[in-house]
């Protein structure tokens, strides 16, 4: 589990294609506190450490999670927003994030609104009754609040402090983003669906 609170930007140094998506990936974390099976959410998608180095991590990535997400638009000298996995005692500053994308939606509008950005997003057809205004969804890993819906579109804020600590600072219209939504909305409207 995670909170979306993203707490170090990593690099794509590798990827490999080796039946699954090997991808080393560099960062900031002290990798001596990182035990290989660790959980790390990279861009949002939580993922396995399988060997380890000073300062990076090797992941495999199963084809499922490349269809299911934004990887397959990874590419060397990319960077991606990483958070290590939540431990009894922290802070939940964010919601809970699994790490389990539910897919992709894209970039469609940008404006700036005094210091903050105001991004809008096109959720797939069938996530989008998922989102709700002031709920939260889980961006790239970032967790985020909704500002307000309309159809299959919605928009979030971006305030200075998370342009400058995440990826978000490099986001640009037309990019494909991963979209977990909020694990309460998810069991809401599956205990709807049975009633």
């Amino acid at each position: 589990m995670f909170t979306g609170i993203v707490t170090d930007i990593g690099e794509i140094r590798q990827l490999e294609k080796r039946g699954d998506l090997r991808v080393r990936i560099g960062t900031s974390y002290d990798m001596a506190g990182v035990d290989l099976g660790a959980s790390i959410a990279c861009n949002g998608v939580c993922l396995t450490v399988i060997e380890k180095g000073a300062d990076w991590f090797d992941v495999n990535i199963s084809a499922e999670s490349v269809s299911k997400t934004n990887i397959g638009g990874w590419k060397e000298g990319g960077r991606i927003n990483l958070e290590r996995a939540l431990k009894v005692g922290d802070e939940l500053g964010g919601h809970i994030v699994s790490g389990h994308v539910d897919g992709t939606a894209e970039i469609v509008a940008m404006a700036d609104e005094g210091d903050s950005t105001r991004v809008t997003f096109r959720a797939p057809a069938g996530l989008a009754r998922f989102i709700a205004p002031k709920g939260s969804v889980a961006l790239n890993g970032t967790s985020l609040t909704v500002n307000e819906v309309n159809g299959a579109d919605f928009g979030v804020n971006f305030i200075p402090h998370t342009k400058e600590v995440t990826t978000w600072g490099e986001a640009a219209v037309g990019d494909l983003i991963n979209l977990e939504i909020d694990t309460l909305a998810r069991y809401v409207a599956r205990l709807a669906e049975t009633v």
